[in-house]
């Protein structure tokens, strides 16, 4: 049992795509057509993916996220040179139908059972976010699923994170926010949430504010780690 302890949490608010969702099974669904390609495109598809959050962000020319997506795999499929008819579309589709990572569902009906609020903030847009949610069977598990076009703005702007606090009347100190992107942790942190980083990666501690609560490797231990 984990010896890292969260009190007085009221909800436990995750991140989406890498944290709930593994990003993986998009390009891994198509591994008929891109062979040993899957993976190499699978990270660069993400890569970017993160990058024009970042760079729309910055450059305050926000698009969806369905459009940064396409835009990076795009990106991806250019870089890598493979050009496949109907491989864009499939692998778009396939985005939509993305797998959870093993722990999740009983982790998420073991705290829904204790009374615990659920939530979803992610960059997705509704949409995409109703139907992997949808689609992992999940969907009467959470509270809200809340998308940054509610604000217009990506991940880790502080408006994000504010809709969470404000959506759910909870306080920030009062919320647990779950990433497995570090730069998402730390950027939770910053704005006053309580933060578990779930680091499944083996990423190397962010160098940014702030330095969340604790760090797992996967979900399956935060029953033991929040309470009320």
């Amino acid at each position: 049992m984990s010896t890292l302890q969260l009190h007085d949490i009221e909800a436990c608010v995750f991140d989406a795509y890498g944290t709930l969702f593994d990003f993986n099974t998009a390009a891994a669904g198509a591994r008929d057509e891109l062979g040993d390609d899957w993976q190499r495109l699978s990270d660069l598809w993400r890569l970017k993916q993160l990058q024009y959050t970042w760079l729309r962000g910055l450059a305050q020319h926000h698009a969806d996220f369905r459009q940064v997506t396409g835009d990076a795999l795009d990106f991806a499929l250019a870089t890598l040179k493979i050009e496949r008819p109907g491989l864009r579309d499939r692998l778009m589709d396939l985005y939509l139908r993305l797998g959870t990572y093993p722990e999740v569902p009983a982790m998420l009906r073991e705290l829904k059972g204790r009374g615990m609020k659920l939530a979803i903030l992610s960059n997705g847009t509704p949409p995409m976010l109703a139907a992997v949610v949808g689609n992992s069977g999940l969907g009467g598990v959470f509270d809200a699923v809340l998308s940054v076009e509610e604000v217009g703005v990506f991940k880790p702007h502080p408006s994000v994170y504010r809709l969470a606090a404000e959506r759910l009347k909870i306080a920030p100190a009062r919320i647990c926010f779950l990433s497995s992107n570090g730069w998402d942790a730390f950027s939770a942190k910053a704005f006053g949430f309580q933060v578990i980083w779930c680091n499944r990666f083996g990423q190397a501690a962010e160098r940014i504010p702030a330095t969340p609560d604790g760090e797992i490797t996967d979900l399956s231990a935060l029953p033991t780690i929040v309470s009320q």
